[in-house]
């Protein structure tokens, strides 16, 4: 075969080096000297057969963006026990909830897309994808105190912004109206206000599309225009019950 390698089994190194970047964000013991050597180990080790150049350069300042990005991540952590009434501490949401997961893995790869890393970012996402049902692209910009419940079906595109304080719901997609490799370089996705709320299954679609701040957007709803601050958006759809014929 002459077919070019493209070296896919990386993604079992990718997928390792991600689980063990997340407990090193949260576990002592991952964060002792040796723990933090070899997970330098394993991302360089990925550089290398990526051809990414200076490597060392982006793990060092990788590494120094972590207490950051674990502060961020305790706001979300919080965020979960405020708007969760089935969480009953904190550990529980660091320990069982997919959808911290999948935003821990978010803004660990959106870290490095910042920094130009080029593939890793989405390896990383995929991962967190494939386990928790969310699919968050590194490339989305994210505020503080996010919530997500349930994760399932959540799909946050490339140019998406959501701000800070933001209650997101099963089944919620922030996409794009037309999906054309020429908007490749554009704002396709829509922006989230501060303090929005979107239910289960809406649908909100386009780069210019924005939902005011204090907005509530209900289950189910298709939404392709802006919204005003302060609005409530609900779908209405007519159910008729009739007896059964005996």
């Amino acid at each position: 075969m002459n077919s070019k390698n493209y070296k896919v089994c990386l993604k079992d190194n990718v997928e390792q080096f991600s689980k063990q970047l997340f407990y090193s964000l949260f576990d002592a013991c991952k964060q002792e000297k040796e723990a933090m050597e070899t997970l330098e180990a394993a991302f360089l080790e990925i550089c290398t057969a990526l051809e990414i150049r200076d490597a060392k350069k982006q793990w060092d300042l990788f590494f120094k963006k972590f207490p950051g990005i674990r502060k961020q991540l305790d706001l979300d952590a919080i965020a979960f026990e405020k708007n969760d009434p089935a969480a009953n501490s904190l550990r529980e949401i660091y320990l069982a909830y997919p959808g911290f997961y999948a935003i821990s893995m978010y803004r660990l790869s959106h870290q490095l897309l910042k920094q130009n890393v080029p593939i890793i970012p989405r390896m990383m996402s995929e991962f967190a994808h494939g386990l928790t049902g969310t699919d968050i692209h590194p490339g989305a910009v994210i505020g503080e105190s996010f919530f997500i419940d349930h994760a399932t079906g959540i799909v946050i595109g490339e140019t998406s912004i959501i701000k800070n304080n933001v209650k997101i719901y099963q089944g919620v997609t922030l996409g794009g109206i037309e999906v054309k490799k020429s908007f490749a370089a554009t704002k396709r996705h829509p922006t989230i206000e501060n303090n929005v709320t979107i239910y289960a299954n809406a649908t909100i679609l386009g780069g210019a599309i924005s939902i005011g701040e204090n907005s509530i957007i209900g289950a189910n709803v298709w939404i392709t225009k802006s919204i005003p601050a302060d609005s409530l958006v609900t779908y209405k759809s007519a159910i008729n019950i009739k007896p059964k014929q005996s």
